[in-house]
């Protein structure tokens, strides 16, 4: 019986399995193979045939100054999102719980509209506010003719907030929903011991929220490592004299506008490499929290 108990839960994973194995498998699959291949516009019209390379060019990779920096430029970014996402999201979480009912749902319906709104919407809705001559921010801030998007750290300011933004509410109704969870006795009690407010939530709220603190976070490293469409759009595929690129947008460049499409592989298994060791980490945190909440 124990046994069966146990293969239950797989049993039910089955057909997704069934849909999504196919559906990620050849894909992930196809860019391994065009990885270890000198694939480029010549081999897609089929002129000349490809030619095995191996782990060549992931050794190009190593050896270019040009990918580390983006590398490194990538992981910065991300880690500055988390934060930025974790802060606000914490923050308007704990606002909720000190809210009537109406500003209570006003918050959390303007929160999932940014939340719902597509990245590309998002993105020229933003890019507009911000726009030199036509942009309110330049308008009410009176700075006539100043261009957001041209130095690399404003540039990464603005886009960074409007990723913030979009994934924002996550971590504020997930963090709401663990700080409602938790037993009002707690709370009374750190009252009556004389604990304040800021070190009641400091020292009893954060400790027991911390599972689904590690959660939001892992989550938000995964989403914010692959970040794409609001890099892309808001610098117009990587800012002035690529400043802006992150790796998504590199592996794109490469494969699609320099046509070497097995270094662009290479980047992107790289890329999908990194994401399973943060993927593996999110489902250990899933995991672990299930047996603590």
């Amino acid at each position: 019986m124990r046994a069966r108990s146990g293969r239950r839960p797989w049993l039910y994973l089955l057909p997704a399995a069934a849909v999504l194995v196919p559906l990620f498998g050849y894909p992930l699959y196809m860019l391994g193979l065009l990885s270890v291949f000198d694939y480029r516009q010549a081999q897609v019209s089929g002129g000349q045939p490809s030619t095995f390379v191996g782990f060549g060019n992931y050794a190009t990779l190593l050896g270019d100054g040009r990918f580390w920096e983006v590398l490194l430029q990538t992981i910065g970014f991300a880690a500055a999102l988390v934060l930025a996402t974790l802060a606000v999201g914490a923050a308007l979480a704990v606002l909720l719980t000190r809210t009537g009912p109406l500003p209570r749902a006003a918050l959390s319906l303007a929160a999932l509209g940014a939340w719902a709104a597509p990245a590309m919407t998002g993105s020229t809705v933003w890019m507009f506010l911000f726009d030199a001559d036509l942009g309110l921010v330049n308008q009410v801030l009176g700075l006539d003719g100043f261009n957001w998007f041209y130095d690399r750290w404003v540039t990464f300011l603005v886009v960074g907030a409007t990723i913030v933004w979009h994934s924002f509410p996550l971590v504020m109704l997930t963090l709401y929903a663990g700080i409602q969870a938790i037993p009002g006795s707690v709370l009374e009690a750190a009252a009556l011991d004389g604990a304040s407010a800021w070190h009641t939530f400091w020292r009893v709220i954060v400790p027991m929220l911390r599972p689904l603190v590690t959660i939001v976070v892992i989550q938000s490293v995964i989403w914010d490592f692959k970040v794409f469409t609001q890099i892309y759009v808001m610098t117009n595929g990587g800012g002035v004299a690529g400043q802006n690129t992150v790796l998504n947008v590199y592996a794109y460049q490469t494969a699609f506008g320099s046509s070497e499409y097995g270094l662009g592989s290479a980047i992107a298994v790289v890329m999908t490499l990194v994401l399973l060791v943060f993927t593996l980490l999110y489902i250990r945190a899933l995991h672990r929290g299930g047996e603590r909440l």
